[in-house]
């Protein structure tokens, strides 16, 4: 999800990766200055998915892990298939509004003045929790996981799959084919739908090793007991 949903990462967060205080230096500190401000939200995704791992390991304990996962993966279809359905959209004031988004880019515009790594990294760390409708479907998709160190690694490797297109970004700055546009733009919503059945399978218990596992008695699924 976090390589095809790079596009999405470049137009969101890409001005602020093109904002570092960086443009006269060589590329070898590009590239670390790169890997600073970017492992910074992958960071952050993590905390989140720990976060709302919680949650999801509250439900375990509950014995509602299968209704959340179902829950999760309806969820996931009905976002993606909401605007191909509901083709208007309302208009009204974005998120920008929202005082605490102002205080985010502020603090954001106060580390870009600076010229250190930890800086970067700080950058990197506000910039994740900037609101993003890419990484709230993501965070969907995690509340099913197992446990709380799953689901915050589930976070933690979508930041690192925008790592690639995020680091060339500070390299190629906005040269990006129209045609590879495209292709993202298509893959994306496909492959969220494909996660969203995955899940519904999944707390199905159907008994399909790796896609629907049963579960035993006590909840756990087969494939983690053995």
């Amino acid at each position: 999800m976090g390589i095809l949903g790079s596009l999405h990462c470049i137009g969101m967060c890409g001005p602020i990766a093109l904002a570092l205080p960086i443009q006269t230096a060589d590329k070898r500190m590009r590239l670390l200055a790169a890997l600073f401000y970017n492992s910074g939200r992958a960071v952050t995704y993590s905390i989140l998915g720990a976060i709302v791992g919680t949650l999801g390991a509250a439900f375990k304990i509950a014995d509602l892990q299968q209704i959340v996962s179902i829950a999760s993966g309806c969820m996931l279809v009905v976002l993606i298939l909401a605007p191909f359905i509901f083709r208007k959209t309302a208009s009204g004031k974005t998120w920008i509004a929202i005082p605490y988004v102002h205080a985010l880019k502020q603090s954001i515009s106060g580390h870009l003045k600076q010229h250190t790594f930890s800086s970067l990294f700080v950058i990197g760390l506000l910039n994740g929790l900037l609101p993003c409708g890419l990484v709230s479907l993501t965070l969907i998709g995690s509340i099913a996981m197992e446990d709380v160190f799953q689901s915050s690694l589930y976070m933690a490797l979508f930041g690192l799959g925008t790592l690639p297109a995020m680091v060339a970004l500070i390299f190629t700055k906005n040269y990006i084919p129209a045609s590879l546009k495209h292709l993202f733009q298509k893959a994306v919503p496909v492959f969220v739908c494909a996660l969203g059945i995955v899940l519904i399978l999944r707390g199905m218990n159907l008994g399909i090793p790796y896609v629907s596992p049963a579960a035993d008695k006590s909840g756990c699924a087969e494939v983690s007991c053995h």
